[in-house]
């Protein structure tokens, strides 16, 4: 009973405190900035933020839409569909920045002097950044580079793409490891894409054999060796393997195995080697094909004798004149035998008084 009274004697205060709560929001809603002779409104500053998280909200569910829609449709371009995604991510981004300035109370006349600051800012202190954006469109745009291509720089990084963001491209390496290359360096250096026009490739596998072996033999042993490997495009056709003989070395005769790489192949160039060395190397020892080794042939024209020493072990001077003309040498023999017999003063026929 008493918990009912007091129910009752508080129920009449309960909408007086919401509403003054109400008013007292919407006084520090109406709370304002005076900038440049505009007033922004506290108000309009959080329906601003509102506003442009919805859309990044939005954005995030139709990129996640549009990644599905490519998981669930395999025979579609992906690249395409990636291009797609990434640009309606910045329309809808650039759409709701300029809705939440309006809502904000900003007026776009207002932004021509901010981007004239922007434009300068980007000039300067954001030059690099600005780059890279516009490069990453210019990718986008430009096909030249997409994704789930293989590609391979100038500064020897190699990988397929996996995302083109904003400032750098995602290239993730054949030991998975991912690497951010600034989009910039995609436009101004030179990119070696492997699968640009289509993702079949000629890989040259270079050996050699002995001196002696039959040529026949070793190309039979080469094509097998290629049918052996499961990354061969085709054994007929065009696209056959062949093999060339590329030159004649020091120690052996120099063979390249000449075959297209399959679609899976193409991103694994280490192990597609390894893997057709291999091959080879089954191949020769199957036919007794005798691999290569460093051989010199010795030619003696003759041989020079040792010169006698005299009894004290000085070398002797031939001819009396020790060697002809070479006076240093002369003077060098005459020390070394004098400090042999322990004499403390040398003797210099040629200058006794000179200091040496």
């Amino acid at each position: 009973m008493a918990s009912t009274l007091f129910d009752w004697a508080q129920a009449p205060t309960a909408p007086v405190a919401i509403h003054e709560g109400v008013e007292q929001v919407g006084d520090w809603l109406d709370l304002y900035k005076s900038i440049g002779g505009v007033k922004i409104y506290l108000g309009s500053i959080l329906g601003a933020i509102l506003l442009f998280v919805g859309f990044l909200i939005a954005t995030a569910i139709l990129r996640r839409a549009l990644r599905r829609y490519a998981e669930r449709n395999s025979q579609l371009n992906q690249s395409t569909l990636y291009t797609v995604e990434r640009l309606l991510h910045y329309l809808l981004l650039l759409i709701g920045l300029l809705w939440a300035l309006d809502v904000a109370g900003i007026p776009m006349a207002k932004m021509t002097v901010f981007a004239g600051a922007l434009g300068v800012g980007l000039g300067f202190g954001l030059q690099a950044i600005f780059n890279n954006f516009v490069s990453g469109l210019i990718l986008l745009f430009d096909r030249s580079l997409k994704v789930g291509d293989f590609v391979e720089l100038a500064s020897g990084v190699h990988g397929h793409v996996r995302e083109i963001r904003i400032r750098a491209t995602l290239i993730s390496t054949n030991d998975d490891i991912d690497i951010l290359v600034p989009n910039s360096e995609f436009v101004t250096g030179r990119v070696v894409n492997w699968t640009l026009r289509e993702v079949a490739r000629r890989q040259k596998i270079s050996f050699g054999v002995a001196y002696g072996t039959d040529k026949e033999l070793v190309k039979k042993a080469a094509l097998e060796a290629a049918a052996e490997v499961p990354f061969t495009l085709s054994m007929e056709g065009a696209r056959a393997p062949q093999v060339w003989l590329t030159g004649f070395g020091d120690s052996s005769l120099d063979f390249q195995l000449v075959v297209w790489l399959n679609a899976e192949a193409t991103r694994r160039v280490g192990a597609v080697t390894a893997a057709y060395y291999w091959a080879l190397h089954s191949a020769f020892e199957k036919y007794a094909i005798e691999l290569p080794f460093p051989q010199r042939d010795l030619h003696v024209k003759s041989w020079v004798e040792p010169r006698p020493r005299t009894a004290s072990g000085s070398i002797e001077l031939t001819g009396g004149n020790g060697m002809p003309g070479n006076d240093a040498a002369q003077d060098v023999e005459r020390d070394i035998d004098d400090a042999r017999r322990g004499r403390s003063e040398p003797t210099y026929p040629h200058d006794p008084g000179a200091s040496r």
